[in-house]
């Protein structure tokens, strides 16, 4: 049987018939290509994380300076310590923190806390890394899907990511996070720094999310800073 190509009918035909092979070649690229994409998502994270350590990636490995990876419940006690879990947290972290499951990473001197928030254009999010006292910023990884270049996308940059390390986050037995601090920071302020010049949404949602993400971890940190109080009392009472 010969079809009259030049008719609407082969058209139509043909169309479908090369949309269908099209999206059956597709799907299987994309099925090929899972399991390398799942491992470069994960090999990011492990980098931001390391980064947020103040560390370099490229010489230094996420396994030597991540003791385990767990999540905690609300009250701080851990839940999992399986770490395709907590990874798996990592993928929908907004879903993960309104579930109440918070995704912390215990480093060889301190922890690594995931952030998630809202900028001015859409999510932000990060990772922050404090020192074993819990309270002072080792360093912190910032990243967004869509602020403005050369405005609210200075949070991604190294410049403004120096600013960190050294800052607190507890104000007495409050958890303040730190502040963007529109105008310039007082230096003497341990909870600020600059804010982004011409960036004031993107700033507030940084410090916004700072606070929210960093209080849902304070029983966690309220309880190690406990512990480490009362191992310094015991070990002054023993050298008395």
């Amino acid at each position: 049987m010969k079809f009259n190509t030049n008719s609407n009918t082969y058209i139509i035909i043909y169309s479908v018939v090369m949309v269908v092979i099209v999206a059956v070649l597709l799907s299987l690229a994309a099925l090929g290509l899972k399991d390398r994409q799942d491992a470069n998502a994960l090999n990011e994270k492990k980098t931001q994380i390391v980064k947020a350590l103040g560390e370099d990636p490229a010489t230094v490995a996420y396994d030597s300076v991540i003791a385990k990876a767990v999540i905690l419940d609300a009250s701080g006690a851990v839940v999992s310590e399986d770490v395709n879990e907590v990874f798996a947290a990592l993928n929908d972290l907004k879903g993960s923190f309104a579930a109440e499951r918070f995704p912390l990473f215990v480093a060889n001197n301190g922890v690594v806390v995931p952030l998630y928030g809202a900028g001015l254009w859409g999510p932000i999010w990060g990772y922050i890394a404090l020192d074993a006292d819990m309270n002072t910023v080792k360093g912190i990884v910032l990243d967004h899907q869509g602020e403005t270049p050369g405005l609210g996308a200075e949070i991604a940059t190294p410049k403004h990511q120096a600013m960190y390390p050294g800052k607190t986050i507890y104000e007495g037995d409050a958890v303040v996070g730190v502040t963007l601090k529109k105008g310039g920071a007082d230096k003497s302020n341990a909870h600020e720094v600059d804010a982004i010049t011409g960036g004031t949404k993107t700033s507030d949602g940084v410090t916004a999310m700072l606070a929210t993400c960093l209080n849902y971890y304070k029983p966690y940190f309220d309880a190690a800073r406990a512990a480490a109080t009362e191992v310094e009392a015991e070990s002054n009472t023993v050298n008395e």
